[in-house]
């Protein structure tokens, strides 16, 4: 089972790969949605692509309130 760090940073990876930025350029301390600049249907797209990769279901209501990277691994290092 991989550990929560290795999980944040497969998390951020995948989202620097999705939205085509460097990876570098996201944190887990920050909100990287602000980062991005992306909106509620991106995040989305981003939620779908997390659940798919990890097989599992992450409530979509909260993810922009309470997603940041460095607090959510717990949620989906199954």
């Amino acid at each position: 089972m991989p550990t929560a760090e290795q999980t944040l940073d497969e998390i951020l990876t995948l989202a620097a790969a999705h939205f085509k930025v460097p990876r570098e350029k996201l944190s887990p301390d920050e909100d990287f949605f602000k980062t991005l600049g992306i909106d509620s249907l991106q995040t989305l797209d981003l939620l779908t692509k997390l659940e798919n990769h990890f097989h599992v279901e992450l409530p979509d209501y909260e993810l922009r309130e309470r997603f940041r990277p460095g607090s959510s691994t717990p949620s989906v290092d199954c």
